[in-house]
């Protein structure tokens, strides 16, 4: 029976600024039926732009002032795209995404902020780093050398004059304190702060002179070179950085839209903020201009559009009226000086001290919050379907945390061998790849996988799925040659189901063009939750050289791993909602890289045996390769870890079939002393799409990985050796 509301409408949100970051909370706390929202971004964290001067000082942490956009998705019920919209065809709703296909809206919300006008001065774009996107600024701060630009003769250089130069030359300069930096601030008007009341510039002037920032105003910059500000009073001045922060420019995919536009190429909007030449687009932020009530490019305006934006785009959706906003003419400016203290001003009235950064940081501190501390009981049922919220206990992971346990497994086949045996595999015998037929001079091998949804981004997950199908085969030394489909999507109507699919099978075919594998066909169908894998097929790599197999290892024998350990607790510890995006895009950055490159070399190294390393965690698939007669010494500091795994574990944070894989550490005869346990609970974490362990002769261990890290399996790493079984031991393997 049908349960599941039918998607039938999508809403589509570009860009992760500060409006849109309002719209998520707001459909966390009260989500549509039959809508599916999606945001679009590049990066999986974005910043609260009145806190990046204080990072940039060293007030704050970068958490304390990048609100994990993917989080915050993931709370909402939000599907999360990392990517980046270069181009919007608005009348047939399709946007154009970098490096993958293009993606359909039913309807559109844009905030991405404007970008650096850089091109009116000949040699900016060359020679200058541009302070927008805000979203990248701390990154490009960070890029620099710090070392570089802190020694004595270090000359640093700001283009601007308004508040978020002014701001960032003295956050710059309270970070390099005492470090003998010289900075020099270009303004190409008479004053700098236009805006501001006199007495509040003068105090924003004093502090710059504290600082012992060189103001020149009246320099108006016409051209630069390499290391060279040429003014149109024809002086020239050095620099070693320089950083461009003059007006905002409008975002070129904007402008070639098609969607009606300002004289400077900002989106027009009206005061509902919907696009004045496509009822099907909204917008908020710097990319846009409300046409009849025109204000500066700053973020208090974007904040102050979220909450109407919302709503708005939630009345467009059920076909109600549209409310309008009215911006404010003015607005409180508090402007950190670069310590701890701060000017405000607020029309005529203006006041300097650090009374005023701390009322500063109180109100920035307070705005963050609403996006750290998330409601768990109002947040949608996507975002709580890590728990049970009825009994308290975790749902189960998706990933390989779907898959059955091995003794479960075993005694099923054990029990049906005896029933049916010459047709059921024997429990001992049984492989993840078969050897079907002979195919030319090599063998035909087949396998099949499937996974539980474990990435909300559907492109992604087509090609973690493709990629963890074919795991198997390469473990097998063997080449992909067809695959065959099974996916189960979740209930939505005939559109959006077409979107779907495109999106999932052209991620897999992503990957499988890499390695020319056909996509012959398959079976789908509708469910509860979305079911994806694959049926793969392939021969040697190598002929001459044969299949490897799981079994084969030899005494003496070095362990190789390929890829970092710990998807199945990380991914555990996504799900409830405390993992670092950062960590959670590494892993996905792993898991979506192919083990083909890898599988070639293990055959050229004449590996004695091979598997990937899946479901059933390292030691499970250990165990397997060294059947009855053999034993292993492992080295818990060279196996590679993925950032953020081990402190999930710390916390207690596991994966739903960790339980059953944890069994295999009844197999550890010795232990070293002050073994990290939460080290050693890893080695039965299940892992999705995980790398190829291998056995390879020891004098070409150190060869073999060396080539693997030039292929770029960077996390490769001689994890232990192969010996006879120690029969003094209660188990076959020790960890040292």
């Amino acid at each position: 029976m049908q349960t599941a509301t039918e998607i039938s409408r999508e809403l589509v949100l570009v860009g992760g600024g500060h409006a849109h970051v309002l719209v998520l909370r707001q459909w966390g706390m009260s989500p549509l039926p039959g809508v599916r929202v999606t945001l679009i971004s590049p990066s999986t964290h974005t910043p609260y732009s009145g806190m990046l001067p204080g990072l940039v000082a060293g007030h704050y942490s970068f958490d304390d002032s990048h609100i994990d956009l993917a989080r915050l998705c993931q709370w909402a019920g939000v599907r999360f795209l990392k990517t980046q919209v270069v181009a919007i065809n608005p009348d047939e709703k399709i946007l154009t995404l970098v490096d993958r296909p293009t993606y359909s809206y039913d309807l559109l919300s844009i905030d991405t902020g404007s970008v650096p006008e850089l091109d009116s001065v000949p040699g900016a774009r060359s020679w200058s780093v541009p302070v927008k996107p805000v979203a990248e600024l701390w990154q490009r701060w960070q890029s620099l050398d710090l070392q570089r630009r802190a020694t004595d003769s270090r000359r640093i250089a700001v283009v601007g004059g308004g508040a978020g130069s002014v701001e960032l030359i003295m956050a710059m300069a309270n970070s390099l304190t005492g470090a003998g930096a010289r900075f020099e601030l270009f303004c190409g008007s008479q004053e700098i702060l236009t805006a501001y009341n006199p007495g509040a510039r003068r105090c924003v002037e004093k502090a710059l002179a504290q600082l012992n920032i060189v103001l020149r105003v009246n320099a108006r910059v016409v051209s630069v070179t390499e290391q060279q500000l040429h003014l149109k009073d024809g002086s020239e001045h050095s620099f070693d950085d320089l950083f461009w922060c003059t007006g905002a420019a409008a975002s070129e995919f904007v402008k070639s839209s098609g969607l009606q536009t300002d004289e400077r190429g900002f989106l027009a909007i009206g005061d509902t903020l919907q696009s004045l030449s496509h009822e099907s687009v909204f917008a908020g932020g710097d990319v846009a201009t409300q046409v009849n009530h025109p204000r500066p490019k700053a973020g208090v305006y974007a904040v102050r559009q979220g909450p109407v934006l919302a709503k708005n785009l939630r009345n467009a959706l059920t076909d109600k009226l549209l409310i309008e906003h009215i911006p404010q003419r003015s607005f409180l400016s508090l402007l950190s000086l670069g310590g701890k203290t701060a000017t405000a001003n607020w029309g005529i009235l203006y006041a300097t001290g650090q009374w005023v950064w701390r009322w500063k940081d109180r109100i920035d501190r307070k705005f963050m919050a609403r996006f750290e501390d998330l409601p768990v009981v109002m947040a949608s049922a996507a975002a709580n379907s890590a728990r049970d919220v009825s009994t308290g206990t975790q749902m189960p992971c998706g990933g390989c945390g779907a898959k059955i346990g091995a003794d479960t497994l075993s005694s099923v086949l054990t029990e049906l061998g005896d029933e049916f045996p010459l047709h059921c595999p024997n429990s001992r015998e049984a492989d993840d790849t078969a050897i079907v037929s002979g195919y030319g001079s090599g063998d035909l091998v087949q396998s099949i996988d499937v996974l539980r949804e474990m990435v909300s981004d559907p492109w992604l997950m087509g090609r973690i799925a493709a990629n963890h199908a074919l795991s198997d085969l390469y473990a097998s030394g063997a080449k992909p040659l067809s695959a065959l489909a099974t996916i189960t999507l979740p209930f939505a109507s005939g559109s959006i189901q077409r979107r779907e699919l495109k999106q999932y099978l052209a991620g897999a075919l992503h990957e499988f063009e890499k390695v020319d594998c056909k996509l012959l066909g398959g079976h789908s169908l509708q469910g509860q939750e979305l079911n994806l894998g694959f049926v793969v097929n392939g021969t040697s790599i190598f002929v001459e050289h044969g299949l490897v197999g799981k079994t084969g290892l030899r005494p003496g024998d070095a362990l190789v791993l390929t890829k970092a350990l710990g998807t199945g607790a990380l991914f555990a510890n996504h799900m409830r909602l405390e993992a670092n995006s950062f960590d959670v895009y590494e892993a996905i950055q792993g898991m979506t890289s192919s083990s083909y490159a890898a599988a070639k070399l293990a055959v050229e190294y004449r590996v004695s045996a091979a598997t990937d390393v899946t479901g059933f965690g390292l030691l499970g698939h250990l165990l397997e390769m060294l059947g009855p007669a053999l034993g292993a010494t492992l080295s818990l500091a060279n196996i590679p870890l993925l950032p953020g795994a081990l402190s999930s574990v710390e916390q207690g944070v596991y994966s739903t079939m960790h339980t059953a894989n944890a069994q295999a550490k009844e197999s550890l005869g010795f232990i070293a002393p002050g073994a990290n346990p939460a080290m050693i609970d890893l080695l039965v974490d299940p892992q999705t799409s995980g790398g190829l362990l291998l056995g390879v002769a020891a004098e070409r261990a150190a060869d073999l990985c060396a080539d693997l890290q030039r292929a770029g399996y960077h996390c490769s790493a001689i994890i232990g050796e192969v010996s006879e079984r120690d029969p003094t031991l209660s188990g076959p393997l020790s960890i040292l």
